[in-house]
């Protein structure tokens, strides 16, 4: 028998795209924004280079220069913040008028909508907190709280009305990323009752206490105030975990579930996939994001790093990836 010899099919570019398992496209790709109040605003976020808080009227400009994009997820910096989070489920809040300003003008595009509290609460946690009295974030390095606690029934119907709001406001799919406990059967029943049964429910369900994040909370400025959220975000150091909250999630109801962060959940990702065989979301985040940003020397090293990162994502098994280097994959996709 000869001797195998595998390198034959890697002398040329065109062999090596002919025979390749794994490959990036942008109908796979959510591109992430974060939308603002007022008119023709573009604000660079000092952590996340390139990306930026968009007011509607800019949004729509972007995504009209973006149509080779299926999907984008709405976040949105609420004008006023309190400890019951009110804003997040006004009717004229900026990310229901964002939802509906996308889908007048760009009907076929896929809006998915992030459901939390963090970013319109004082405190900056997922959920409704106990006797809380704090009226000013500005006096935030003097606050201190012991033994506080979430109250998750209210925390839930928050969520609901959120989601609501939302689907009223035409999203294709809500994504709670709260990590309360049933916040997806609450959300599926309420969805379900107000006749938004084709609402589809996009689950955070593997979502960690990582410290990945640090870049999104500055742009959302929704960093916890005291304490962190290791209470109920996952615990880095296990998989099991991870797989009985997906399975939590898909039994009340979700469409699509989460992993979130990425790159250093890679595993998390092939063992959902090869347990549930269901639709798979993975979340590129902000720090995966600007700490290549940080250490590129030039656009094409952050370029070949980039599509490294995401081909190893959908490698592992996500079928959706949620990126910031979204519109950059807009034209490497076309060079590689």
């Amino acid at each position: 028998m000869a001797p195998l010899q595998l390198a034959r099919l890697r002398k040329s570019k065109v062999l090596r795209d002919w025979v390749s398992q794994t490959n990036l496209s942008l109908k796979n790709i959510i591109a992430p924004y974060f939308v603002v109040s007022g008119k023709n605003i573009e604000r660079p976020i000092k952590a996340m280079p390139g990306i930026f808080h968009l007011s509607v009227d800019r949004l729509l400009k972007e995504l009209e220069e973006f149509k080779q994009i299926n999907a984008i997820l709405l976040f949105s910096l609420p004008e006023s913040k309190n400890n019951t989070a009110s804003q997040s489920y006004k009717k004229d809040g900026i990310i229901q008028k964002a939802i509906q300003a996308v889908k007048k003008n760009f009907p076929w595009m896929i809006v998915i909508s992030d459901v939390c509290l963090c970013g319109y609460t004082l405190h900056g946690h997922c959920g409704i907190i106990e006797n809380l009295k704090f009226k000013d974030k500005k006096v935030k390095s003097q606050f201190k709280i012991q033994n506080y606690k979430i109250n998750e029934e209210k925390t839930r119907e928050v969520l609901a009305k959120i989601a609501l709001s939302h689907a009223e406001s035409g999203a294709d799919l809500v994504a709670p990323s709260a990590m309360v406990d049933c916040q997806v059967k609450v959300i599926r029943q309420a969805l379900d009752k107000r006749g938004f049964n084709h609402t589809g429910i996009l689950a955070y369900s593997a979502k960690y206490a990582s410290n990945f994040y640090g870049p999104f909370r500055e742009a959302l400025n929704s960093a916890p105030v005291f304490d962190d959220r290791k209470t109920y975000q996952l615990d880095f150091r296990n998989s099991d975990e991870a797989l009985r909250e997906i399975e939590c999630d898909l039994t009340e109801g979700a469409d699509i579930v989460m992993v979130k962060p990425a790159l250093s959940y890679l595993d998390i990702i092939h063992q959902v996939k090869e347990k549930f065989k269901v639709p798979i979301a993975a979340y590129s985040v902000s720090g995966e994001y600007s700490m290549i940003k940080k250490f590129s020397q030039n656009p094409e090293t952050e370029k070949k790093l980039a599509l490294e990162i995401l081909t190893s994502i959908k490698r592992a098994g996500a079928d959706f990836i949620i990126t910031y280097w979204a519109k950059e994959l807009k034209e490497w996709l076309k060079e590689v």
